[in-house]
């Protein structure tokens, strides 16, 4: 089968010939219909993630049919048309048992514990706790960007933050996971403030539901600090680094009321210095979200269901297999780069 590979960490990726993987006795082989081009594809290319053994396929959102099961499947057949949360549980460990398959302390993930989705086809471990089933008429790109980006901002924002109609958000960074959290922030009737420095990008946040954006282009952060308090002032409910600086992570949360809650989602190269000082005074949360378990995926497929959320409305580019290692090159050398990419294993 095809296969986007990288045979060194930060060497450039390349499309090649590798052998077409076997499903685990309780996992499934998936044909990849189409999958998500995401910025924690850039960190493991990059060298954030340990867990990434060498040759590596990435690739962890993905939507596709199953065309082999494991002895052990019980609720899943050859056919099934299937996403995944980019964690996978193992269904048996503590957290597993207690409904927090999102931190599985046996988690295996797709395009890091194991090849990915940049190919024409993936393996997926303890299916039948992991596996949600898609209908036909869900758009695949969509559908491919439940996986990761969608459902760890949802779970951040419903399950962690418990945001609710009424309340105040603040998105710092509108890239592909901070305009998915803008949009389910819209949905869930919040009043949205998105910041970023692209113009473009902060045009899309206005689109997709944000009552009002600041650009911080240029901006020291007193300055965006004050710009995005006039937006709200007496402080936001609730805040969301999308992006994963410092600087970003300390403008969401100095810009929280009391007992405001800052969920952080977007990744660190290394660990950040936190104004725990306002984190003290104000009686603040900090919160993460790492992805979200397939049993929860209900409440999140319920609002695309209902057409309140259209995740195909972030897809601003659909390329070829043969197209990512250049996308995964271009993306690391921009982190500003605002809308999604999708892989359309078709073309």
């Amino acid at each position: 089968m095809r296969a986007v590979c990288f045979d060194g960490f930060s060497a450039r990726p390349v499309l090649r010939d590798v052998p077409e993987p076997v499903p685990s006795p309780g996992g499934v082989v998936v044909r990849v219909e189409a999958t998500g081009l995401c910025r924690s594809d850039v960190h493991g290319w990059l060298g954030h993630d340990d867990g990434i053994t060498l040759p590596h396929v990435p690739g962890h959102e993905l939507v596709g049919t199953i065309t082999a099961v494991g002895d052990d499947v019980r609720h899943f057949a050859v056919g099934n048309r299937v996403t995944t949360p980019f964690v996978c549980a193992c269904g048996r460990c503590p957290e597993c048992l207690s409904g927090n398959g999102q931190v599985c302390r046996n988690q295996t993930q797709p395009g890091f514990t194991h090849w990915g989705s940049f190919a024409d086809l993936v393996a997926l471990h303890d299916a039948d706790i992991n596996l949600i089933v898609v209908p036909p008429s869900l758009d695949s790109g969509a559908a491919a960007l439940l996986g990761c980006r969608f459902a760890t901002s949802y779970r951040g924002l419903v399950h962690q933050a418990r945001l609710g109609a009424g309340e105040t958000l603040l998105v710092v960074g509108c890239g592909g996971v901070g305009l998915s959290a803008v949009m389910i922030g819209a949905a869930l009737g919040a009043e949205v403030v998105a910041v970023d420095i692209d113009a473009a990008a902060l045009e899309r946040a206005g689109r997709f539901g944000a009552a009002r954006t600041v650009n911080s282009s240029g901006l020291p952060r007193d300055a965006v600090l004050e710009a995005v308090r006039a937006t709200a002032p007496s402080g936001f409910d609730v805040s969301v680094d999308a992006l994963g600086r410092e600087e970003t992570a300390a403008v969401g949360i100095l810009s929280l009321r009391p007992r405001g809650r800052h969920v952080q989602i977007g990744l660190f190269p290394s660990d950040p210095v936190i104004p725990m000082g306002a984190v003290i005074g104000k009686e603040l949360s900090i919160l993460g979200s790492h992805g979200m378990p397939a049993r929860d995926y209900p409440g999140l497929l319920d609002l695309v269901a209902a057409d309140r959320l259209r995740p195909q409305d972030l897809i601003e580019r659909t390329i070829s297999l043969a197209d990512v290692p250049d996308a995964l090159v271009a993306m690391a050398g921009d982190r500003s780069a605002g809308g999604v990419t999708v892989v359309d294993l078709r073309l």
